[in-house]
């Protein structure tokens, strides 16, 4: 097995946790702070784009766009190239780690490109004057590149080998179906959300489909995703699983709880603004927990110390 030097070891991969930590944080920051714009009705307060103004990179005082408009959408732009700069890092990092990971460079290298995506699509989203399905995508855009980030934290202290599951087929099938109800969850809530009354703009259209008939299927989903999530928990207690494993577990489905019982009171009061940031920073959270419960139901070792392509689950292959 090789042997990475030791600046590498003790320097360079504290240094990419470290990394991707941030991109996790910030990635999960930008997506509330583009609901703090949203709900605050500020989605155009810079109305160009890449500019803020024609002429101008930076607000300015206007007769129709409140300077409060202005600065929160300029403030969430500014944001936008911190993240970018932390995705930079996360790549550079990457690369400077020996031996070379092209796992770890791959999903750092996601980081910075993901960044240049919403950037494009927050373009798009101002040019089309703040569209439903431009705020979405962008949501959307933010949840997965989440997803990616926990990745990164994870492939960090991780080998290059394939994965070899501490979860049997049948589990693996259970954990898989979650993760497609959530995603069909993040979906639904986008098109409630886009249906809803904080479009970003007085003047923005809103999807024509009754609020109330897609609140009813984001809520069917919630319910699928916590039963789903209720059936994994009784079949990881059948199986031998590590302790942090089952810890990730428990936090995964107190977020989901807990983000289920925010939902409903968010409905029931008329969706304030204060709980519509909440609700997407309980979201993102919920991706977090479920994206780091794929991490902890798995190893990777290094390429030299396995079988090329053995996925069988560890009890079987006789690993502890």
């Amino acid at each position: 097995m090789s042997t990475a030097p030791p600046f590498g070891n003790r320097i360079l991969r504290p240094l990419a946790r470290t990394t991707a930590i941030a991109a996790v944080i910030t990635q999960a920051g930008i997506a509330v702070t583009g609901s703090v714009v949203r709900v605050t009705g500020s989605g155009l307060g810079c109305p160009t784009w890449p500019q803020c103004f024609p002429g101008s990179l930076v607000p300015q005082p206007h007769p129709e766009v409140a300077a409060v408009h202005q600065w929160i959408e300029f403030s969430n732009r500014l944001l936008t190239g911190l993240v970018g700069l932390v995705g930079v890092a996360c790549l550079v990092v990457a690369l400077l780690v020996r031996p070379r990971r092209r796992r770890l460079i791959l999903l750092a290298a996601t980081m910075p490109a993901g960044v240049v995506v919403q950037a494009v699509l927050g373009g798009i989203t101002v040019l089309a004057g703040l569209a439903w399905w431009t705020v979405a995508a962008h949501f959307l855009v933010s949840m997965v590149l989440v997803w990616l980030a926990v990745l990164l934290v994870a492939a960090v202290t991780e080998g290059d080998a394939p994965p070899r599951w501490y979860l049997p087929p049948p589990l693996r099938g259970l954990l898989l179906t979650a993760t497609v109800t959530l995603t069909a969850l993040l979906i639904a809530g986008t098109l409630v959300t886009s249906a809803g009354p904080h479009a970003g703009d007085a003047a923005t259209p809103r999807l024509a489909i009754n609020v109330a008939t897609l609140a009813q299927l984001h809520a069917d989903l919630v319910v699928g995703f916590l039963g789903l999530l209720a059936g994994l928990g009784f079949a990881l207690r059948a199986v031998s699983v590590p302790a942090s494993s089952w810890r990730r577990y428990l936090v995964l489905i107190g977020m989901a709880v807990a983000q289920g019982v925010l939902g409903a009171v968010q409905y029931l009061t008329g969706v304030p603004e204060a709980l519509v940031s909440l609700h997407v920073l309980g979201a993102a959270l919920v991706v977090m927990a479920t994206a780091a419960l794929w991490t902890g139901c798995r190893i990777r070792d290094e390429m030299t110390a396995v079988t090329l392509g053995d996925t069988r689950p560890l009890a079987s292959a006789g690993t502890t």
